[in-house]
């Protein structure tokens, strides 16, 4: 698969939607993830990532204005043990506990499908990486309708054991935007990936498109101790 620049997937597509991005730092040193939010609704842009323990959490940002929380309050990162979760919806909650019952990633994400937003049908997009004594593999899932067909439920698992360093794998609810809006096709992207924590974050939240971006988060993990660094960025705190 061609490996691809991140600037140009972002500032080439309008309405991406949300999106997850996990992968290798150049230097082969961290396990990088990033996570991303759009709108086009009020309501929708009504948010900001918080820090929610060693995950975060969406909160509205005016809650004068929230008009529905469904679909739009949820935890989209949780860490259990050497586990780090990372998704655009409540399935967060529904891997977290699977995982402590002893199901895996894949097995925890038969009980869901993609968002009740008809006509859109939202896909689910979830990841979850996995550092542990040195050791480093991820995961990404998508659960799509078949072509919009709310009776079918298309699953699909990606796995990357011992990942390449300088490289990620992008995956996004939507192709571009629409109406109703096309749910993202095809296998994860490969990208590049290079830089430190802030350096990607420049770069993530810069290329994102200026009206429709709302949130980003982005994460550093060493893959050697488990320690890591966090970045978040709130279009509405920075308008405030």
């Amino acid at each position: 698969m061609k490996l691809r620049d991140i600037k140009t997937e972002l500032s080439g597509n309008a309405y991406p939607g949300r999106g997850i991005l996990i992968g290798r730092s150049a230097d082969g040193r961290y396990a990088v993830t990033a996570y991303f939010i759009m709108g086009r609704s009020e309501n929708s842009r009504n948010r900001i990532f918080i820090e929610d323990g060693e995950g975060i959490r969406t909160q509205a940002f005016d809650p004068s204005k929230l008009t529905d929380p469904s679909l739009i309050i949820y935890a989209p990162v949780r860490v259990l043990e050497s586990r780090t979760i990372v998704t655009n919806g409540d399935q967060t909650d529904t891997v977290y506990e699977g995982l402590q019952k002893g199901l895996t990633f894949e097995q925890s994400l038969k009980s869901r499908q993609f968002e009740p937003d008809a006509p859109n049908y939202t896909p689910r997009i979830s990841g979850i990486l996995h550092v542990e004594n040195g050791s480093y593999d991820y995961a990404l899932s998508i659960l799509k309708s078949n072509d919009g067909d709310p009776d079918s439920c298309s699953r699909y698992t990606f796995c990357y054991e011992n990942p390449a360093a300088g490289e990620g794998r992008f995956l996004h609810t939507y192709l571009q935007d629409g109406d109703p809006l096309p749910s993202f096709e095809g296998e994860p992207k490969r990208v590049a990936l290079a830089g430190t924590i802030d350096e990607l974050t420049d770069t993530l939240w810069t290329h994102l498109h200026a009206d429709n971006k709302v949130s980003l988060f982005v994460r550093y993990i060493d893959i050697q101790t488990g320690a890591y660094e966090t970045r978040i960025v709130n279009k509405n705190q920075a308008l405030a």
